[in-house]
């Protein structure tokens, strides 16, 4: 019977560990917090980088209507001033920095308006040279509004990500007739 004695102790002790459940939580929040969080934080991400996009698209299309209307080219104004007024038009969640590229060009007719891919496949940066040229009456113009947004959540970036160093380029096109001015 000796011999069976520290069988059935340990036996014992593992039947009240097996039934203690003091700390589970703990041992689950552990693992599955991390996860849970990260999850979170690219939901947070991606919803800002979808209203950062929708600013983009605002901001170029008011920014163009001047165009439209002949108030750019009657003003005399350049890229800077431009850029100004696309800037004029963004909040807070996108800013206005040497993220923030702006390439308005003009075109014979609207088959006639193609582009390359504005990242550079083999760096993944920025490859378009800025360009401002607001046309006269009835020309077709394009107005392309880039900004490159920062991924921040961990292993987000690879899967979003379509420029180096964990970077998407967001973009904005307006493609319209001058109005007779």
């Amino acid at each position: 019977m000796a011999t069976n004695q520290p069988f059935l102790t340990s036996r014992i002790a593992r039947s009240r560990a097996a039934r203690d459940t003091r700390g589970a939580a703990a041992v689950e929040f552990a693992l599955l917090g991390a996860p849970f969080f990260l999850m979170i934080m690219g939901l947070i991400e991606i919803s800002l980088m979808f209203i950062a996009s929708s600013m983009l698209d605002n901001a170029a299309g008011e920014a163009a209507r001047q165009i439209r209307t002949g108030e750019v080219q009657q003003r005399g104004d350049d890229a800077t001033a431009f850029r100004t007024l696309v800037c004029d038009e963004l909040a807070a969640v996108v800013k206005c920095d040497s993220g923030l590229k702006i390439d308005v060009r003009t075109f014979g007719s609207f088959s006639a308006t193609t582009f390359v891919d504005p990242i550079d496949e083999d760096t993944g940066e920025f490859a378009e040279t800025e360009t401002f040229q607001a046309g006269t009456s009835s020309q077709i113009v394009v107005v392309r509004v880039f900004y490159e947004w920062k991924l921040i959540t961990p292993m987000i970036g690879v899967p979003l990500g379509n420029m180096s160093n964990n970077r998407r380029l967001l973009q904005s096109t307006v493609v319209f007739r001058n109005e007779p001015f």
